[in-house]
C-alpha cells in the first residue's frame, strides 16, 4: 500500500515547487486571490452603499472621500467595482461549474464507450463548437431573459462544448492504459472504472482549462451586461458600469478606466494562473 501511495505526496510537492518557481503563476494567484478577497468581504467593508445616489456628488473625480470618483448618479465607483467583482466572479465560477458538470460526463461516456455514442456526441459538440461562443452566450441569454442567473446558465451551456471535447480528447488515451485494462481484468463496472481510474487521471487539464474559462466567462458576464442581458441595474456590475460610462467618456473618463482596469487584471490573473498550472501539472516538465 505505501508504494501506491508514496508517489503522490511526491507529486503534490513536485506542483507546489513548481508554481512557487513560477513568477507569473503568482502574479496571476495573488491578483485572483485579492479580487476573491474583496469581493467575499463587500458586505462588511467600511464602504458606501453601492446603490446609494447623492445628488450633490454627480460625476466628481477622485478625492479622498470618493476614491474612484462617482458616477452618474453620484453612487461611489468604489463601492460600486468591489460588488461588481462580486458579480464578475460568481458568474466566472458558477458558469465554468455548471460547463464541467455537463460537459466532463458526455466527454467521459464518448472517450470510454466509443462507437455510436461517440459519433453522436462528438458530431453535435462539433456543431456547437461552429458557432462563435460569445454569440451563442448572448443568444441563450436573449432567450432566457435578462438576469445575471439567466447570464451564468447561458455562459455556463456556451461552454459545455469546450470541456466534451478536452475531456473525450484526454480519455481517448487514459483508457488504454495498463491499469485501466487491469481494472477491467479484474471485473470491474464501467462507472467505477471511469470514476475511480480515468477520472481521475485527466482531471489536471480539466482543472487547467476551467482555471482559463474562468477568465473568458469573466469578459462574457461583462459584454452580457454591457448589453442589458446581465446583472440588471441598480445591482453593480463591471458590464453595465461601462455601458453607463461610455456616456460620459469627456466628462468623466474615471467611470469607464476603473471598471476597464478591474475586468482586465482579473481576466489577466485567472489567464496567468491558468498556465501556470498548466506548466506545473504537466509531467513532462521536470
Amino acid at each position: 500500500m505505501s508504494a501506491l501511495t508514496d508517489p503522490q505526496p511526491r507529486a503534490t510537492r513536485r506542483i507546489w515547487r513548481k508554481l512557487n518557481h513560477n513568477r507569473s503563476a503568482l502574479v496571476g494567484a495573488t491578483v485572483v486571490i485579492a479580487f476573491v478577497a474583496l469581493a467575499l468581504l463587500a458586505p462588511v467593508l467600511p464602504i458606501a452603499d453601492p446603490t446609494g445616489t447623492d445628488w450633490g456628488a454627480i460625476r466628481k473625480p477622485p478625492s479622498a472621500t470618493a476614491w474612484m470618483g462617482t458616477d452618474e448618479l453620484g453612487r461611489d465607483v468604489l463601492s460600486r467595482m468591489i460588488w461588481g467583482a462580486r458579480a464578475s466572479l460568481l458568474a466566472g465560477v458558477v458558469s465554468v461549474v455548471i460547463a464541467v458538470a455537463i460537459g466532463v460526463p458526455f466527454g467521459l461516456i464518448a472517450g470510454y464507450f466509443g462507437g455510436w455514442t461517440d459519433s453522436i456526441i462528438s458530431r453535435v459538440t462539433e456543431a456547437l463548437l461552429a458557432m462563435p461562443f460569445l454569440i451563442m452566450a448572448i443568444a441563450l441569454a436573449a432567450f432566457l431573459g435578462p438576469s445575471l442567473t439567466n447570464a451564468m446558465i447561458a455562459i455556463g451551456l456556451s461552454a459545455v462544448p469546450v470541456f466534451i471535447r478536452l475531456t473525450r480528447g484526454q480519455v481517448l488515451s487514459v483508457k488504454t492504459e495498463d491499469y485501466v485494462e487491469g481494472a477491467r481484468a479484474i471485473g470491474l463496472g464501467h462507472v467505477p472504472i471511469m470514476t475511480r481510474y480515468i477520472l481521475p487521471n485527466v482531471f489536471p487539464p480539466i482543472l487547467v482549462q476551467a482555471t482559463l474559462t474562468i477568465a473568458t466567462a469573466i469578459i462574457a458576464e461583462a459584454a452580457l451586461s454591457f448589453l442589458g442581458l446581465g446583472q440588471q441595474p441598480p445591482a453593480p456590475s463591471w458590464g453595465s458600469m461601462l455601458n453607463t460610462a461610455k456616456n460620459f467618456l469627456s466628462q468623466a473618463p474615471w467611470m469607464a478606466i476603473w471598471p476597464g482596469a478591474g475586468i482586465f487584471l482579473v481576466v489577466m490573473g485567472f489567464n496567468l494562473l491558468g498556465d501556470g498550472l498548466r506548466d506545473a501539472l504537466d509531467p513532462r516538465e521536470n
